[in-house]
């Protein structure tokens, strides 16, 4: 196993609609509006910039991030990233035709029978590029996946709160 290897997966399901939660994907400069992590947004070109992300442990990233693949037929976002983590990250964003309840919040909101939600898939894999998290790799390995858990549900969180008011006004 290689600590510095990291590879993340998760799910998201939201009541809005797939096609206003890829929209609100790819606008990534109102990230810090709704995700309490992602500090600022520098852009850096008309399909890249900068974040500068902090989470729980007492440390700041910056990860400069270069669209991939942009795909809304197909609800895909991707990006390249280097800087303090080297990898790609990507969202997919679908109808959820499943209707379930959201994940970690509770029921899945005002949906209509018509109206099916969206699942949104996100996968990452990434190396830190940053000397001192290298180092740092193997005793801290599962905190650092710990404080990526945490980040990742406090932006599912923001994202749903951000897309209701939104829906709301």
């Amino acid at each position: 196993m290689d600590p510095n290897h990291y590879r993340f997966r998760g799910v998201w399901r939201l009541a809005a609609p797939a096609t206003a939660v890829y929209a609100a994907l790819e606008d990534v400069r109102s990230y810090p509006l709704w995700w309490p992590e992602i500090r600022e947004v520098r852009p850096t070109g008309e399909d890249s910039g900068d974040v500068v992300v902090r989470a729980l442990l007492p440390y700041r990233l910056v990860i400069g991030l270069a669209a991939k693949r942009r795909d809304p037929a197909a609800g895909v976002l991707e990006v390249a990233m280097r800087g303090d983590l080297a990898g790609w990250s990507r969202f997919t964003v679908t109808p959820d035709l499943a209707g379930g309840a959201s994940e970690a919040g509770g029921p899945s909101g005002a949906r209509g029978p018509g109206d099916p939600g969206s699942r949104v898939l996100f996968e990452e894999e990434t190396r830190p590029g940053k000397p001192l998290l290298r180092r740092l790799a193997l005793p801290l390995h599962p905190l650092f996946r710990a404080n990526h858990a945490v980040m990742m549900r406090r932006g599912r969180r923001g994202l749903a709160a951000y897309l209701a008011g939104a829906a709301a006004g």
